[in-house]
């Protein structure tokens, strides 16, 4: 049985009806356990609380991404101007993205993770102010490589 199935099966009000519950978990008095008295329930744009679930998730995807790349343009802008920042954003490979996504990843999930990542970020910072003069010189021939990329997509 596939999950599309084992959903399928799930009917929606009882979805809703245990969502509701959750939400509004903290106003419920404790003596009433029929779900009927649960409160008020918050309405979704659906009748469907899949649909509502899955809206959700798009809406908080799309917000994270949004302001991914928002932080990214600005800390860029500081030092590169934002026309250039865009340009350096957009000419960014799938490969490159996927590893800031995965180590991303393992900084949040766990603190080990997160020592790791953090750790490895500094040694890189450390290394690259060692080797000021050099260092420089690689980062901006990096991004003024990445700005001609992104200029041309």
């Amino acid at each position: 049985m596939t999950i599309r199935d084992k959903l399928a099966k799930i009917k929606p009000a009882r979805i809703a009806r245990k969502a509701a519950g959750k939400v509004a978990g903290a106003a419920r008095d404790e003596t009433a356990s029929d779900t009927k008295n649960a409160g008020p329930s918050i309405p979704g744009p659906s009748t469907n609380a899949m649909t509502n679930l899955i809206l959700a998730d798009i809406a908080l995807r799309a917000g994270g991404a949004l302001l991914r790349r928002g932080v990214e343009r600005g800390l860029l802008g500081n030092k590169t101007g934002t026309a250039k920042a865009k340009k350096i954003i957009r000419g960014r490979t799938m490969g490159e993205t996927l590893i800031g996504t995965a180590l991303a990843r393992v900084a949040t999930r766990s603190v080990p993770g997160a020592i790791m990542v953090g750790g490895g970020l500094l040694a890189k910072t450390l290394y690259d102010r060692r080797h000021g003069k050099s260092a420089k010189a690689e980062g901006e021939a990096a991004v003024d490589a990445k700005a001609k990329k992104g200029a041309k997509e």
